[in-house]
């Protein structure tokens, strides 16, 4: 059984006060999710919000005709700053977050939130924090679709991925990665097979492994 209070303390305490760590142990939630666990859908009303001590989690946003886009990765000691907002306006979540490996994290009643506000500094700095870095990574998405080229697109992908799994191996087909990146399978395997002969990568069946990027 994990020690919460305890795991709470390595990730954030150098954030957080003694006290509000001892908050959060007391009415957090603790959960495991497995790689492809859906933590968010698009369209469902936000009742906590996920304070992460281990893994990553992906969000993802989808436009009309279903396709998707990958925005960021939450990762250890972050949070997701568009929860907050759907949190406290009590609005239906706009993105959809999925696990991609294993994560562990706590899960806050909203209830607490405005209370942590008015009450801990710490808390409040660590929630306009977490606005900003949302942000700037939103507007490195933007950047990057508007400006780039799809090659750079797919070798940004594919590195942010191996960093965020600690994995050289990529376990995703070309279709899942064409919809993370909001283009089609077959423009995702020409790249593919384009940065393999390169000597870059080696695809596998289902997989990627990564060589030199």
């Amino acid at each position: 059984m994990i020690d919460l209070k305890q795991a709470l303390q390595d990730n954030y305490g150098h954030i957080f006060e003694k006290e509000l760590i001892e908050e959060i142990a007391e009415v957090g939630i603790y959960k495991e999710i497995e790689s492809g666990d859906k933590l968010m859908e698009i369209g469902s009303y936000i009742k906590s919000m996920p304070l992460l001590l281990s893994g990553a989690i992906k969000i993802l946003r989808e436009d009309d005709e279903g396709d998707e886009l990958l925005l960021y990765y939450l990762e250890k000691g972050e949070t997701c700053s568009m929860t907050m907002t759907c949190c406290m306006g009590n609005q239906q979540s706009k993105i959809r977050a999925i696990a991609e490996i294993h994560t562990e994290l706590v899960m806050i009643p909203i209830g607490k939130m405005e209370e942590w506000s008015a009450k801990y500094k710490s808390w409040r700095n660590f929630v306009f924090e977490s606005y900003n870095n949302r942000m700037n990574e939103l507007f490195q998405t933007v950047d990057s679709i508007a400006f780039n080229k799809m090659d750079d697109r797919l070798i940004a992908y594919l590195k942010e991925k191996r960093r965020v799994t600690n994995d050289e191996i990529i376990n995703n087909t070309h279709q899942e990665i064409a919809y993370e990146m909001h283009t089609s399978r077959v423009v995702i395997s020409r790249l593919l097979k384009k940065l393999e002969n390169l000597g870059k990568i080696k695809l596998h069946r289902n997989s990627i492994e990564v060589i030199n990027l």
